[in-house]
């Protein structure tokens, strides 16, 4: 997860260091409803959904000190992220494949699903205009594909969110993508706290202090009417993933609430002052949607310009792929 703060933990510039805790999600039931409370989304016990490369252990506990966020490395505990291919075109479709190097060099073929699927794929470029969430396919070799396209020219980061069979701990690696093209820097959009996406409306509240644990509410509407028949995606009711501008370290993580609606909250504890991106994926209607938003701490600036933009006549808000 459709396609990569995890907040607790949607993929992009990744180098610096900082641990975050972040509420375990509750994963769906037998029947399509939410697990019970204490359910950590089908990972096992103490081992949390893993978005955020440390794979918080329980609610509120992140990576250990000193540990890097999830997404910063290519390589981590012998295993290595490979792109078959790191150069593509902007705007043309390509297949993007990739292969999970284990700890004796070879591809790796046997994970533990976590969120209904074995790995979870995120794409998005280093301004953090576009976000996309892959469902990759893995054949018998061990070589994963995922058809996309790349919107505009630019850097963009790959992570590959997964769970080794015989591991306890998750990882996130990632990876530079390159998109040929006419290239354009731009400033992080500001989205203020409600964004529309496909006619729903998705409010924020909340804030991200850094070092101090709190709560960010997103509740989705359409039509002025709370949604309050979310479907589950991936094994719960909405999945957050937040890229920290500048760096793209990556966090992603699945939401408190237990309810379809209107209100997913997550608990969220921001490691560093700074700005962030925020990229809810909910479901309604059979369709998953992607609702974008740009949160500065309260003591943070917003950045200035210095990555790409999407292409003319993109869109704001997040592209989301299945």
């Amino acid at each position: 997860m459709k396609t990569a703060l995890r907040v607790t933990a949607f993929t992009l510039g990744l180098t610096a260091a900082f641990g975050l805790a972040l509420g375990v999600g509750h994963a769906v039931g037998p029947g399509g409803k939410p697990a019970p409370a204490g359910h950590d989304g089908g990972h096992d016990s103490g081992h949390g959904t893993g978005h955020d490369g440390g794979h918080e252990e329980h609610a509120g506990h992140g990576a250990a000190a000193g540990q890097l966020p999830g997404g910063l490395q290519i390589s981590e505990r012998g295993y290595t992220l490979a792109l078959d291919n790191a150069f593509v075109t902007a705007g043309a479709s390509t297949d993007l494949r990739f292969r999970i190097l284990g700890p004796d060099g070879r591809a790796l073929t046997a994970y533990h699903p976590q969120h209904e699927k074995e790995l979870h794929l995120i794409v998005a470029p280093r301004d953090l205009s576009t976000f996309q969430h892959l469902h990759p396919t893995r054949a018998a070799d061990g070589t994963w594909s995922a058809p996309t396209a790349l919107p505009a020219a630019g850097e963009y980061r790959v992570f590959a969110d997964f769970l080794p069979a015989g591991e306890t701990e998750g990882l996130t690696l990632g990876a530079d993508l390159h998109a040929a093209g006419d290239l354009r820097p731009a400033p992080l959009p500001e989205t203020g706290r409600s964004v529309t996406v496909d006619g729903y409306t998705v409010t924020l509240e909340g804030d991200l202090t850094p070092g101090a644990g709190g709560a960010l509410t997103l509740s989705v509407s359409r039509d002025g009417h709370p949604v309050t028949d979310l479907q589950p995606y991936l094994g719960a009711y909405g999945h957050l993933v937040a890229l920290r501008a500048g760096d793209l370290a990556y966090l992603h993580v699945h939401p408190e609430s237990t309810t379809p609606g209107p209100a997913i909250t997550f608990h969220a504890t921001a490691p560093s002052a700074g700005t962030y991106r925020l990229f809810l994926d909910f479901k309604h209607g059979d369709t998953v949607r992607t609702a974008a938003f740009t949160l500065p701490t309260p003591t943070a600036a917003a950045p200035a310009a210095t990555t790409p933009a999407p292409a003319p006549g993109a869109t704001e808000h997040a592209a989301h792929q299945h």
